[in-house]
């Protein structure tokens, strides 16, 4: 028996939304729109305070909360949320997957929406319906703390990628109680910052973010990702949660969406507190509200403030009234009045499972970057068996009677938490939780350890960093943590001394150097790209042995290595790949797997270049500094095989296109080595002349294609026209008539880039 309508699932979901939202009183609707700490007091948020959400929870919290909610007069469910980046963040023994920008070097889309399917199986076993994942931030400023949280630097492979998760994350709809809440973040512009400092002033046109910062949320907005998430930044002086004309005129109103919005971290606070632009809490409450906040992301002084808002006539009382309809739809929708989604008794067999362990190696392998090598690797042969012995530097090594002996050096080499990167447990978010289970976990060491035919030895080699208190305190004006300092730990040579003894008796050297979670996240941008404490030290001193030193960079994002990284034999740049990440890194190195990974972000060869991103605007004088040249280290779309690969024949099959059409081209892609290949056909467009400046070529489509040794193939590119946009001086995106040239190859470097010429009439 049901007593009122909105408690009648048979009913249309708008039907009970305007039926419950009739029943309640104005504490009730205010309440609604707020998400709490749920490590704070559980009463005052559920009973008091009428909280419609909260976060950072655990199943016995969960438990109790929704034994508070029967309490109440209305019995609203809550929707509990959590930050499961990659993988389920904070829960012990959850699949701890590659960073975002680890899992963007796959550069495939299915392999990502599996990801978040997995993921939110976890997610949703454990109570909590909402994920703030994932981030469309576009990545231009490496010195930005949360690089690993995007997916790199070109607006297409966000846009693609971060589609594929939220499709995963929301399965075929939020009846499936496997399905959560998928948020594109952070809306937008956010990343765009002053001198790479998190949270800055995004001094961002308007016409600049419909060219490059928007298209991958409105590709998502209408796929249906259900919620956006807010950035921290204000632009022209105006911070995000009141940007009417990105609220009100382009989400909802240009683009229809329909979807909830959640500021970030206190963003209604730190408008008082921090940015300084509104004088209390209520009139920030009146100003968020009306600009289309809907759901307040721990600021608790909202409600008084609200209610404040409302008693001195600042805000009318039904001003509420669409932000709650936008979150009870989401309650119905996923079925939480009838089903509140508690945790599942046998969660445990879901939760880290063998079947998202194997997912999560295979991603793992796909997220690798080989990015120089001079012969040396693969260490093993590709045949099984056999071992290996030192051939000279530069040259394979080559079968022998003896295990190969490897000196595995560095200070990430057997650092299990670090792996994991950001929002992994140990990262420092979440108090309750001090790291992952160490058994879940295969570190470099670990997965060399394992192979057969090396025989491995140890050394640390240096340290990177130790920490002492902020002098500012310990805790910013919301009460929140503050980080400690850095200080970066200085060339211990003793530990050199033993790494280098360990080298001279190795055949090959594997060096993994990288950064720590004390360089990275949310208000931890760096000033510098280079290697921190003793590593730069140990490195120079690992390759004047003259052994073959491989280096392995784990790293959240692009560093500098040292100039005496250009002797190395090999470079592998592994983000922070995950809880198998070491497993897969071995195998690499041996060549049980082929290396498959595509850089999506440029690396910098000095930190002064910033930024590097590939498609900037045509336009300056020259094309170097006057000591330094502009081009990266490695470029956007570049990565090694073990296998040579050769592009020819790039026929586009029509001269001149209309503006519905597609463009269709071939390409003859050759395998011209001795081992397989995934290859990744980048194709790039260039418009020649453009009524307005624009970016001189734009990635446009991908075509992954495998290949036997001496397999060629003819791959056919098929490209819509109306993709080959600009924006033009009016925010317009149109299709300008006129010549083009189709680019496609291994990069996106100029030089290795086939061209073909079409006109778009």
């Amino acid at each position: 028996m049901t007593s009122h309508p909105y408690q009648d699932a048979a009913l249309p979901t708008a039907d009970r939304v305007e039926d419950l939202l009739s029943r309640m009183t104005l504490e009730e609707k205010v309440g609604q729109m707020l998400q709490l700490d749920a490590r704070e007091d559980l009463d005052d948020a559920v009973r008091s305070r009428h909280a419609g959400s909260i976060l950072h929870t655990s199943p016995e919290r969960i438990l109790l909360a929704n034994e508070l909610v029967a309490q109440t007069r209305l019995r609203i469910p809550l929707l509990v949320a959590e930050d499961c980046i990659h993988g389920h963040s904070f829960w012990p023994g959850a699949t701890i997957y590659p960073t975002q920008l680890g899992m963007a070097a796959s550069w495939d889309a299915d392999l990502l929406e599996r990801v978040a399917r997995a993921t939110a199986e976890e997610v949703a076993v454990t109570g909590i319906h909402w994920t703030f994942s994932p981030v469309l931030c576009i990545a231009r400023d490496l010195r930005w703390g949360r690089v690993n949280e995007t997916f790199g630097e070109d607006p297409y492979l966000i846009g693609e990628l971060a589609s594929a998760m939220v499709r995963g994350y929301q399965g075929d709809g939020l009846s499936d109680r496997t399905a959560v809440l998928a948020t594109a973040k952070h809306f937008a512009g956010y990343s765009e910052t002053q001198g790479g400092r998190d949270a800055s002033e995004a001094d961002i046109s308007p016409r600049k973010l419909r060219s490059w910062f928007l298209p991958p949320f409105e590709r998502v907005a209408r796929e249906g990702c259900r919620t956006f998430m807010l950035g921290y930044q204000t632009t022209d002086g105006v911070p995000i949660t009141l940007n009417d004309w990105l609220l009100t005129e382009v989400l909802k109103g240009e683009w229809g969406y329909t979807g909830t919005l959640v500021t970030d971290w206190d963003n209604v606070g730190r408008m008082v507190w921090e940015q300084h632009v509104q004088p209390d809490y209520a009139h920030a409450a009146a100003a968020a509200t009306k600009a289309g906040n809907d759901m307040i992301m721990t600021t608790p002084g909202f409600f008084e403030g609200a209610l404040a808002a409302v008693e001195q006539g600042l805000i009318a009382p039904d001003a509420f009234d669409d932000a709650v309809r936008r979150i009870l739809t989401l309650k119905f929708d996923l079925g939480l009045f009838e089903d509140p989604r508690m945790p599942s008794e046998d969660l445990d067999t879901v939760v880290g499972s063998r079947a998202h362990a194997d997912l999560n190696l295979e991603v793992a392998r796909r997220s690798l970057v080989l990015l120089e090598n001079d012969g040396t690797l693969p260490l093993l042969p590709a045949a099984p068996g056999g071992a290996l012995s030192p051939a000279a530097p530069g040259g394979p090594l080559l079968p022998a009677a003896e295990p190969l002996r490897v000196a595995v050096v560095g200070p990430l080499a057997d650092d299990a938490q670090t792996q994991l990167g950001d929002w992994a447990g140990g990262s420092g978010q979440a108090g309750w939780l001090d790291g992952q289970p160490r058994e879940m976990i295969t570190t470099v060491l670990d997965g060399l350890r394992a192979v057969d035919g090396l025989t491995v030895r140890h050394a640390r080699g240096a340290d990177i960093l130790t920490l002492v208190d902020d002098p500012l305190g310990a805790r910013f004006p919301d009460g929140q943590p503050r980080p400690p300092l850095v200080v970066p730990t200085p060339p211990d040579q003793g530990l050199i001394a033993e790494a280098v003894q360990e080298v001279e008796s190795a055949d090959v050297v594997v060096a993994v150097v990288g950064d720590r979670i004390e360089l990275v996240g949310e208000g931890r941008s760096t000033a510098t790209l280079e290697l921190i404490g003793g590593q730069n030290a140990l490195l120079d001193a690992l390759i004047a042995t003259g052994r073959p030193v491989v280096i392995v960079l784990l790293a959240s994002k692009p560093l500098v290595l040292p100039a005496s990284a250009s002797r190395a034999a090999a470079v592998i740049w592994a983000a922070n790949p995950g809880m198998q990440g070491g497993r897969a890194i071995a195998e690499l190195i041996t060549g049980a797997i082929e290396p498959s990974g595509r850089l999506p972000i440029s690396f910098a060869r000095h930190v002064g270049q910033q930024p590097t991103y590939y498609n900037q605007i045509r336009g300056q004088h020259g094309h170097r500094y006057a000591d330094l040249t502009q081009s990266p280290a490695w470029a956007f779309g570049e990565g090694l095989s073990y296998t040579t690969v050769e592009y020819s024949a790039l026929t586009v099959l029509s001269a001149s296109f209309g503006a519905d059409d597609t463009l269709a081209a071939d390409v003859t892609v050759t395998n011209t080595g001795s081992r397989p290949v995934l290859e990744t056909v980048q194709v790039y467009v260039r418009d020649a002349v453009t009524s307005v400046s624009w970016a001189d070529k734009e990635l446009k489509t991908h075509r992954q294609v495998p290949l036997a040794p001496g397999e060629s193939q003819r791959v056919r590119i098929e490209l819509p026209v109306a993709d080959c946009t600009i924006v033009d001086a009016r925010g317009r995106r149109i299709v300008e008539p006129g010549d083009f040239e189709l680019l496609v190859g291994p990069s996106s470097r100029d030089e290795a880039l086939l061209r073909a010429g079409f006109t778009v009439r």
